[in-house]
C-alpha cells in the first residue's frame, strides 16, 4: 500500500519497536504518565528546524529563499548547499525530467534510498520507500531535499547528524550517535495524497495511527515540535469527513485513535512549556472521554504550573477516585497538596508581615481608648464640680 503499508516505519528517525525500548507501548497504557506530557492543534504545524535544537528563522529564511530563488536543482557533479549552512548538500548524479516534475508538499513520494556512514559502511538499503512530503515522515535531509529532486532524478545528499538521526543515533538503521551520512536518493513517483474524505474507514485509521507513531519516535527521541507536528497530522486525518459508510465500531476506534493523539500532543506541549495548548489538548480529550485518566492527569498537572492549585487539586482527586491503586497520581497529588499548604503558609505570612502584628496593636488600641476614657471621665467630673459650686453661689446670693 501507499502510506499504511508499513515501510514507512523502518525509516523513523528512531527506534520504531517497542520491544527494544519498552516505550511506545507505554504511550497507551494506564501506568506511565511520564512518557506521555504550540499552539491550537488546528494552528498551522511547526517548522521543521523547531525541533532538535536547530534554528527555525535561520531554516525558514533558507527554505523562502530557496523558493523564492528559481535556482536550479544544481548541475551534475555540483553540490548544492541546500540551507546555506554547509550542513545539508545536495548533488545530481543523474538528471530527471526537468522542474516542472518536481513534487510538491503533501504529495506521497516514493524513492529508492540507500544510506552510507561516511566510512562508506552501507547501513540500510529501501527500495519504494513511500512517504507523505513534509509530514516529518522520515529524516529532515529527506524532506528537505526530495522536493528540489526531479521524477527519475538521482543525487547525492550529505547531511549532518543534525538533519538525520541525531546526538542518539538510531538502531534501525544501524547508525551510531553523532553521525553525518551519505544518502543515494532515486525519485521513483510523486502523487496527490488520497482523498481523505473518500479513503476507507480502514484505511484512514490505519493512517492516523502511523502518523501518531512517528509522533511517539519523535517524543522518545526528545524532538517535541516534531511530535507536535506528527500528532496535528493525525487529528487532521481523524477529523476529517467521511463520504463513504462507517460502521460505529470504526467511529469509536477513529475517536480512540483521537484522544490518543490529544493525550500524547499534551505530554509534548508540556515538554516545551506551551501550558495554555497542553491544557486546550486536555480539554479536548475529556470533552470526548471525560473519564480518561491520562487526559485527567496531564490536566492536573498543567493546572499546577499555572499555579492554579485548587483546580489541579480537584482534578487530580477525580482521577484517583477513577484509579484508586495508581501510584503516580498519589505521589502526584501528595506531592501537589504538600506544595499547596506551603503557599498558603507563605501568604499568610507575607500579609502578616505587610499588616503587622493585629494583637499588640490591639492592645495599642485599648490602651489609647483607655487613656481617652480616663481623660474624659477626669475633665466631665471636673466641669461637674465646677458648675455645682458656681450654682450654690448664685442660690446663696439670692437668698441674701
Amino acid at each position: 500500500g501507499h502510506l499504511a503499508g508499513g515501510k514507512l516505519v523502518k525509516t523513523s528517525s528512531g527506534p520504531p519497536a517497542a520491544k527494544k525500548h519498552g516505550q511506545t507501548s507505554l504511550l497507551d497504557s494506564g501506568e506511565d504518565f511520564e512518557v506521555l506530557c504550540d499552539e491550537d492543534i488546528y494552528d498551522d504545524l511547526p517548522p521543521l528546524e523547531d525541533a532538535g535544537g536547530g534554528n527555525s528563522k535561520k531554516t525558514e529564511d533558507a527554505e523562502k529563499k530557496r523558493v523564492e530563488d528559481p535556482e536550479p536543482s544544481g548541475n551534475i557533479d555540483e553540490w548544492l548547499d541546500v540551507l546555506g549552512n554547509d550542513q545539508l548538500k545536495k548533488k545530481v548524479l543523474e538528471a530527471g525530467k526537468g522542474r516542472d516534475s518536481r513534487p510538491h508538499k503533501g504529495q506521497v513520494v516514493k524513492i529508492h534510498l540507500k544510506t552510507h556512514l561516511m566510512d562508506g559502511t552501507l547501513a540500510q538499503e529501501l527500495c519504494d520507500l513511500a512517504f507523505t512530503l513534509g509530514d516529518g515522515d522520515v529524516i529532515q535531509a529527506l524532506d528537505l531535499t526530495v522536493q528540489l529532486m526531479e521524477i527519475g532524478e538521482k543525487a547525492l545528499i550529505q547531511t549532518d547528524a543534525k538533519y538525520a538521526y541525531g546526538v542518539r543515533g538510531s538502531l534501525d538503521p544501524d547508525i551510531p550517535p553523532n553521525a553525518e551520512l551519505s544518502l543515494e536518493v532515486e525519485l521513483l513517483e510523486a502523487t496527490d495524497a488520497p482523498d481523505l474524505e473518500l479513503l476507507p474507514p480502514s484505511e484512514k485509521i490505519a493512517l492516523a495511527v502511523q502518523k501518531r507513531e512517528r509522533g511517539n519516535v519523535h517524543y522518545q527521541r526528545g524532538d517535541y515540535a516534531f511530535a507536535v507536528n506528527s500528532y496535528g497530522v493525525a487529528l487532521q486525518i481523524t477529523d476529517s469527513c467521511s463520504k463513504v459508510d462507517i460502521s460505529p465500531e470504526e467511529e469509536n476506534e477513529l475517536l480512540d485513535v483521537k484522544v490518543k493523539c490529544l493525550n500524547n500532543m499534551a505530554a509534548s506541549q508540556l515538554k516545551l512549556d506551551h501550558y495554555d495548548a497542553a491544557l486546550k489538548s486536555c480539554v479536548s480529550a475529556l470533552e470526548h472521554q471525560p473519564e480518561n485518566i491520562k487526559a485527567l492527569f496531564r490536566m492536573g498537572k498543567v493546572l499546577a504550573l499555572q499555579a492554579e492549585y485548587t483546580e489541579a487539586i480537584q482534578t487530580l482527586r477525580k482521577a484517583l477516585k477513577l484509579e484508586p491503586s495508581n501510584k503516580t497520581i498519589h505521589a502526584e497529588l501528595s506531592k501537589l497538596v504538600k506544595k499547596h499548604s506551603e503557599q498558603r503558609g507563605a501568604e499568610q505570612a507575607m500579609y502578616k508581615k505587610m499588616l503587622g502584628n493585629p494583637s499588640s496593636s490591639s492592645v495599642r488600641k485599648h490602651q489609647a481608648k483607655s487613656s481617652w476614657g480616663l481623660s474624659w471621665k477626669w475633665l466631665f467630673g471636673a466641669t461637674a464640680v465646677a458648675l455645682g459650686g458656681v450654682a450654690l453661689s448664685v442660690v446663696i446670693a439670692a437668698r441674701n
